[in-house]
Order: C-alpha cells, then sequence, then structure tokens
C-alpha cells in the first residue's frame, strides 16, 4: 500500500514488531508497506531511543478507577509501577491475553516498557508467552496462575530455609543460632504452603487437639467421635493433618501402640536439653 498514509493500527504493529525485536524488513512484510516507510516512521518518532507514535492507537481502557486501585496495591507489595499495570491490564481483560501492541495502546507507554515488565512477571511465574499468528506473540495468564506462583513461593522458602540451616552448622555461635532459627521458620513455611489440605480439616484439627489435651487419658479415634458427635472418618481425616510435623504445634497427637491416640508436645518445639531438664 506505498502512498497510503500509516493508520493509527499500522503503528501499534510496528510498536509490536519492535518490542518483539524483528527488522524494519519483516515489520514491512507484514504490513505490506516498503521497509524504508517503516524505518522513515521509526526515525520521525524516535523519542530517548525508543519508538512512541503519537497519537497511539484506541483500546478498550477498562475501569479506570478500579485499574489504579488495583496498581496501587500491587505496588504497595513490592511490584514496579509498570510490572502492576501490565498484570492488571491482562487480569482485567476477558480473553486473559493481550499482545505487545494492545497493551502498549491500551497503557499508553512504550513497547519497550512493555517487553521488560513482561518479562519480569515471567520470572515470577505470573505471565508466559503464547504465539499467535507469524511470528506474533501474546501475553497470558492462565487461571491456575496463583496456583503455580504459590507452589513457587513454598518451593523459595524451602531454598531459604535449607540454606539458612547451612549456614547456621558453619557459622555457630550467636549466628549459627540466628541462622538456625531462621531455617526452621522457612521450611516451616515451605512445607506448610507445599501442602494443599481443606480449611475445614485444619478447624477440626484443632478440635481434636483440644479434645485429647481435654481428655487427659488416651482416647481411639472411635472414642474421639463418639465424644464429639462426628463420623469417625471426620476424626480420622483430622487425626491425618496433625500428625504431619508442620501442622501441629506446639501441641500434636501421638498415636500409640494400642491405636489410641494423646496430646503431647511437638518434639521440635524443644531441644533435646530442654526435654532432659523437664523430665528431671
Amino acid at each position: 500500500m506505498p502512498g497510503v498514509r500509516l493508520t493509527p493500527e499500522d503503528r501499534a504493529q510496528i510498536a509490536a514488531g519492535l518490542a518483539e525485536r524483528l527488522d524494519y524488513a519483516e515489520i514491512a512484510r507484514r504490513l505490506g508497506r516498503p521497509t524504508s516507510t517503516v524505518s522513515r516512521e521509526v526515525a520521525r518518532n524516535l523519542r530517548r531511543g525508543t519508538y512512541a507514535p503519537r497519537p497511539l492507537p484506541s483500546a478498550p481502557v477498562g475501569v479506570p478507577d478500579f485499574d489504579e486501585r488495583f496498581t496501587a496495591l500491587m505496588v504497595e507489595s513490592g511490584l514496579s509501577r509498570m510490572a502492576s499495570r501490565v498484570l492488571t491490564a491482562l487480569v482485567t481483560t476477558d480473553a486473559g491475553a493481550l499482545t505487545a501492541a494492545e497493551l502498549v495502546a491500551r497503557l499508553r507507554v512504550s513497547p519497550a516498557s512493555v517487553s521488560k515488565a513482561v518479562a519480569y512477571l515471567e520470572t515470577l511465574s505470573i505471565v508466559r508467552r503464547e504465539r499467535v499468528a507469524g511470528r506474533r506473540e501474546r501475553y497470558v495468564i492462565d487461571d491456575d496462575v496463583w496456583l503455580r506462583t504459590w507452589q513457587t513461593s513454598a518451593d523459595q522458602h524451602a531454598r531459604w530455609g535449607a540454606a539458612a540451616r547451612a549456614g547456621a552448622l558453619e557459622y555457630g555461635g550467636a549466628a549459627g543460632a540466628r541462622l538456625e532459627r531462621m531455617g526452621q521458620f522457612f521450611e516451616k513455611l515451605g512445607q506448610t504452603m507445599a501442602h494443599d489440605y481443606d480449611p475445614a480439616v485444619a478447624e477440626d484439627m484443632l478440635t481434636v487437639i483440644a479434645a485429647l489435651v481435654h481428655a487427659v487419658e488416651p482416647r481411639s479415634a472411635e472414642e474421639l467421635a463418639a465424644a464429639l458427635g462426628w463420623p469417625v472418618a471426620r476424626v480420622s481425616a483430622a487425626l491425618a493433618l496433625a500428625e504431619r510435623p508442620d501442622f501441629a504445634d506446639p501441641v500434636a497427637p501421638l498415636r500409640r501402640p494400642d491405636g489410641r491416640y494423646v496430646a503431647v508436645a511437638n518434639p521440635d518445639r524443644l531441644t533435646p536439653g530442654q526435654r532432659a531438664a523437664l523430665s528431671s
């Protein structure tokens, strides 16, 4: 289409192509324009090394008041403002996906800003790239993204815990004790996050432990079920969760050889020396 002025949509395609690091010839081929048209367009609208044509193409703007509040909330949590704006745009679009050109148009920012923000969100496992027609890409936020980021955080906490406890052995002394406490905290946090559980079962677990403390004498699952007025299966599920070391603390159920349970102090809460001193 030589001789025809570039449309806002054409300029958005140029911005998207530059964000994808395409050369001028490839961008021109997709537009059906001479390469010289693209190169002159970029040269005329180069601002501080970034292609920033004005006016930019129109695009859905969402609900500005909510978008700004949501973005501000994420900025307060430590996310950069541009990454927060990109994430807000993706979350609030029906498709859950936008191309670079659509993000440039919606946010009124440079392609480089979008590219940098998306790259950072990818490191957090929040956004993924999806190939569309030709060499174009769009950025997608999946429905299960929050579960995946939760697991990523759990893995990170577990690594911090392991590293801190390793450091505790190397340092010793007061620094070692501090690192040991840090390691225990992050290991327990990682374990808790890594295991899915039903909050209702967790609430039942607290009730069962309270029942064992009150009973003093050992009780079987059937005896606990009768006392609480619950099905045995419900008590068994609560006891199974309580037996996990990352949940019941500082009191946990101990299963005796006869199959009955008694409430005891979590063995990880006291050191061997502390337990010996209290038992003497």
